[in-house]
Protein backbone atom coordinates (compact mmCIF):
# COMPACT_ATOMS: atom_id res chain seq x y z
CA UNK A 1 0.00 0.00 0.00
CA UNK A 2 1.15 3.50 -0.89
CA UNK A 3 -0.41 6.73 0.34
CA UNK A 4 0.19 10.21 -1.02
CA UNK A 5 -0.46 13.50 0.78
CA UNK A 6 -0.13 16.82 -1.02
CA UNK A 7 0.46 20.21 0.55
CA UNK A 8 1.47 23.71 -0.44
CA UNK A 9 -1.46 24.89 -2.52
CA UNK A 10 -3.04 28.29 -2.12
CA UNK A 11 -3.69 31.67 -3.67
CA UNK A 12 -0.89 33.42 -5.55
CA UNK A 13 -0.76 36.48 -7.80
CA UNK A 14 0.06 36.18 -11.50
CA UNK A 15 3.80 35.99 -11.99
CA UNK A 16 4.29 34.56 -8.53
CA UNK A 17 5.71 31.25 -7.36
CA UNK A 18 4.49 28.34 -5.31
CA UNK A 19 5.94 25.00 -4.23
CA UNK A 20 3.84 21.89 -3.84
CA UNK A 21 4.92 18.87 -1.83
CA UNK A 22 3.82 15.26 -2.06
CA UNK A 23 4.79 12.99 0.80
CA UNK A 24 4.61 9.28 0.09
CA UNK A 25 4.26 6.61 2.73
CA UNK A 26 3.83 2.87 2.77
CA UNK A 27 5.65 0.40 0.55
CA UNK A 28 8.05 2.80 -1.15
CA UNK A 29 9.76 -0.04 -2.99
CA UNK A 30 6.57 -0.43 -5.03
CA UNK A 31 6.84 3.03 -6.59
CA UNK A 32 8.14 3.20 -10.16
CA UNK A 33 7.63 6.91 -10.79
CA UNK A 34 5.80 9.88 -9.35
CA UNK A 35 4.32 12.96 -10.83
CA UNK A 36 1.81 15.76 -10.76
CA UNK A 37 -1.38 16.19 -12.72
CA UNK A 38 -3.87 19.02 -12.63
CA UNK A 39 -7.53 19.48 -13.42
CA UNK A 40 -9.21 22.81 -14.01
CA UNK A 41 -13.00 23.19 -13.90
CA UNK A 42 -14.67 21.60 -16.92
CA UNK A 43 -11.34 20.42 -18.31
CA UNK A 44 -9.67 17.05 -18.48
CA UNK A 45 -6.93 16.08 -16.09
CA UNK A 46 -3.53 16.77 -17.65
CA UNK A 47 0.08 15.88 -16.95
CA UNK A 48 2.11 18.58 -15.25
CA UNK A 49 5.37 16.77 -14.58
CA UNK A 50 6.76 13.38 -13.64
CA UNK A 51 10.02 11.98 -12.33
CA UNK A 52 11.23 8.40 -12.53
CA UNK A 53 13.22 6.45 -9.97
CA UNK A 54 16.23 7.16 -12.15
CA UNK A 55 15.64 10.90 -11.91
CA UNK A 56 14.40 11.37 -15.47
CA UNK A 57 11.84 14.15 -15.73
CA UNK A 58 9.14 15.05 -18.20
CA UNK A 59 6.79 18.02 -18.37
CA UNK A 60 3.55 19.06 -19.98
CA UNK A 61 4.12 21.46 -22.85
CA UNK A 62 2.69 24.57 -21.16
CA UNK A 63 4.67 23.95 -17.96
CA UNK A 64 8.10 23.35 -19.47
CA UNK A 65 10.50 26.09 -18.44
CA UNK A 66 8.27 27.38 -15.64
CA UNK A 67 7.78 24.31 -13.45
CA UNK A 68 10.42 22.05 -11.93
CA UNK A 69 9.83 18.64 -10.39
CA UNK A 70 12.30 17.26 -7.91
CA UNK A 71 12.45 14.70 -5.16
CA UNK A 72 14.02 14.07 -1.78
CA UNK A 73 14.59 10.34 -1.58
CA UNK A 74 15.35 10.39 2.15
CA UNK A 75 12.05 12.14 2.88
CA UNK A 76 10.03 10.16 0.31
CA UNK A 77 8.79 13.48 -0.99
CA UNK A 78 8.34 14.91 -4.45
CA UNK A 79 8.18 18.66 -5.01
CA UNK A 80 6.76 20.82 -7.75
CA UNK A 81 8.26 24.29 -7.92
CA UNK A 82 6.03 26.55 -9.97
CA UNK A 83 7.17 29.95 -11.21
CA UNK A 84 5.79 32.64 -13.49
CA UNK A 85 2.31 31.45 -12.64
CA UNK A 86 -0.59 32.41 -14.87
CA UNK A 87 -4.32 32.50 -14.20
CA UNK A 88 -4.68 29.50 -16.52
CA UNK A 89 -2.55 27.49 -14.07
CA UNK A 90 -5.48 27.60 -11.66
CA UNK A 91 -6.52 24.02 -10.96
CA UNK A 92 -6.56 21.23 -8.44
CA UNK A 93 -3.12 19.63 -8.49
CA UNK A 94 -2.90 15.91 -7.81
CA UNK A 95 0.11 13.84 -6.88
CA UNK A 96 0.31 10.51 -8.68
CA UNK A 97 2.40 7.38 -8.23
CA UNK A 98 2.81 4.56 -10.73
CA UNK A 99 3.57 1.30 -8.99
CA UNK A 100 5.57 -1.65 -10.19
CA UNK A 101 2.49 -3.75 -9.70
CA UNK A 102 -1.20 -2.96 -9.35
CA UNK A 103 -3.20 0.21 -9.97
CA UNK A 104 -1.63 3.65 -9.66
CA UNK A 105 -2.26 5.83 -6.61
CA UNK A 106 -3.62 9.38 -6.41
CA UNK A 107 -3.41 11.96 -3.68
CA UNK A 108 -6.44 13.93 -2.52
CA UNK A 109 -5.44 17.05 -4.46
CA UNK A 110 -4.50 20.58 -3.50
CA UNK A 111 -6.05 23.75 -4.91
CA UNK A 112 -3.85 26.30 -6.66
CA UNK A 113 -5.47 29.61 -7.54
CA UNK A 114 -3.64 32.25 -9.55
CA UNK A 115 -5.46 35.56 -9.32
CA UNK A 116 -4.86 39.20 -8.57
Amino acid sequence: QVQLVESGGGLVQPGGSLRLSCAASGSMIMINRMGWYRQAPEKQRELVALITNGGITNYGDSMRGRFTISRDVDKNTVYLQMSALKPEDTAVYYCHAILNRGPSVWGQGTQVTVSS
